[in-house]
């Protein structure tokens, strides 16, 4: 017999039959039960109350549109940078060197106005993301004498059930390299346009303009679609319709509109890409067919 030392033990004999055990109890210590017998603790139900709220889901609505300065180069050098070309320089200044000459159509945003000798200079902003950032190299400033400032909404986005309905269409025709723009069965435009070379081509199919910008910086080679080398700033009036970066837009670098001359885009002349872009709507179907 194994005897344990207890505080507070108290001890009694008990006799049975022609034996006898010694049995200890402590007052303090609860009956003993073997694991799989233990009963859970179960807390007691206490009636309560409590105020029923009910939570009303705020009805969705469009963000508010956020404005900004931008600049359109409108009497400059042409496609092939034929005449005078209107300038972009390292400061604000003529006596700042050149970084690049823009062609007519360039739309770039506006970061600020610089005045120097009470001539005042536009800084590019390039705060948008760029695929090859090492290509900008540093600031960029145009004299506002040679270009049309004015004002417009930025990145305008599609949100489903959110952003209104409308009876708008564009059809892409590759096989004629035809635009045509419909309102309801109100044909708006009828644009000779240029789409995807052989080893880029505009995909076919129904899509939807998701988002629109006045102004992009596009650049290739493009992961999966194009090795070709191009950098192009102030890519103006863009509509977008498919994630892969399929964009209706203005091309101020060429002139042959009528044929295949793209990496995947819809190009129009920089002209008719505004007045396509100011009146298309986001939500706008596109439809890409032969």
């Amino acid at each position: 017999m194994i005897l344990r030392s207890k505080p507070l033990l108290l001890g009694a004999l008990v006799l049975i039959g022609t034996g006898f055990f010694l049995v200890f109890r402590t007052p303090a210590l609860a009956p003993f039960r073997a694991p799989d017998s233990v009963v859970p603790q179960v807390a007691p139900e206490i009636p309560w109350e409590r105020d029923e709220q009910v939570l009303e889901e705020k009805p969705k609505v469009l963000p508010t549109p956020i404005t900004y300065d931008y600049l359109e180069v409108i009497d400059s050098c042409g496609a092939a940078h034929e005449g005078a070309c209107v300038v972009a320089r390292s400061g604000a200044g003529t006596t700042s060197p050149v970084v690049a000459k823009l062609r007519t159509g360039v739309v770039l945003r506006v970061r600020e106005t610089v005045s120097v000798d009470g001539h005042d200079w536009y800084k590019v902003a390039f705060d948008d993301w760029v695929r090859y950032p090492e290509r900008v190299t540093g600031d960029w400033y145009v004299s506002a004498k040679v270009v049309r400032p004015f004002r417009a909404v930025g990145n305008q986005e599609f949100i489903p059930g959110v952003s209104p309905a409308t009876a708008k269409r564009i059809v892409v025709d590759r096989s004629s390299q035809m635009l045509y723009a419909y309102d309801g069965d109100t044909l708006f435009m009828e644009q000779s346009i240029s789409t995807g070379l052989a080893l880029s081509p505009t995909p076919r199919g129904k899509f939807t303009v998701y988002k629109k910008t006045p102004s992009r910086y596009m650049q290739g080679p493009l992961p999966g679609i194009s090795d070709q080398y191009y950098d192009l700033p102030g890519v103006p009036w863009n509509l977008y319709f498919t994630l892969e970066g399929g964009v209706i837009h203005g091309a101020y670098w060429h002139n042959n509109f009528g044929k295949q001359w793209s990496h995947g885009c819809v190009n129009l002349p920089p002209s008719e890409a505004q007045k396509l872009y100011e009146w298309a709507d986001v939500g706008t179907s596109v439809l890409v067919r032969d």
